[in-house]
């Protein structure tokens, strides 16, 4: 990844920035298919929370015939755990990194930023907040699992063991299977994290019931 600095959306709030939420789509999507979700959130102006969603890369993907899409990290099998991209996870890690260092030096606080998503966007939340070396104010992960999961205990950072945690999926997901969501939710209970864990009746997708359960973390942790 030649650029650190990933291409962005961004929602800026009326007054001041006080809070940040950098959100990773899922594979094959962009920075824009969450935009419409802030509105649906309700959550209030007076937080001056700016949105970020960034774009990745654009690489080939084996499970799609090698075609080129936005991919945090390539996918071989559908058999998650057996076979993982590593480099390209650790790349795209390294350029969220880069995105929590630019809020940061906008004036946001560490601990006043949210770093969420959705499928891969999910996975590369909980890989890369759980790794990160200053506190975070919460992860959001949707519909998603752990990649590189055997690595976390040795990889993890202590400053994000109380960081709030929201993970939710779809009890029907044929994309991402719950199992595999439910698996990475344990281990992470298992070494301590408090994970707050949400499941719907939908598939690969986000749903009303799960926007609400959203708001609702958001306002506990801000």
């Amino acid at each position: 990844m030649n650029d650190p600095l990933l291409t962005t959306v961004e929602i800026e709030p009326q007054g001041a920035v006080r809070a940040s939420v950098i959100w990773m789509h899922g594979l094959g999507a962009d920075a824009h298919d969450f935009e419409p979700i802030v509105p649906e959130l309700g959550l209030p102006a007076e937080w001056g929370l700016r949105f970020v969603f960034p774009n990745a890369p654009l690489r080939p993907v084996t499970i799609n015939g090698g075609m080129r899409m936005r991919a945090w990290y390539d996918v071989f099998s559908l058999d998650l755990p057996r076979q993982e991209d590593a480099e390209g996870v650790q790349n795209s890690a390294q350029a969220i990194n880069a995105l929590l260092e630019r809020e940061q030096q906008r004036g946001v606080p560490s601990e006043r930023i949210v770093l969420a998503g959705f499928s891969q966007g999910g996975a590369m939340a909980l890989h890369t907040g759980l790794r990160y070396p200053q506190r975070l104010a919460g992860i959001l992960a949707l519909s998603c699992y752990l990649p590189l999961a055997s690595r976390l205990p040795q990889e993890r950072q202590p400053i994000q063991q109380n960081t709030a945690l929201f993970m939710a999926h779809g009890d029907e997901d044929a994309v991402i299977p719950l199992r595999y969501g439910r698996q990475s939710a344990d281990l992470m209970k298992n070494l301590g994290y408090p994970v707050e864990w949400r499941d719907y009746g939908m598939g690969h997708e986000v749903c009303w019931g799960e926007i609400r359960d959203i708001a609702d973390w958001f306002r506990r942790i801000f």
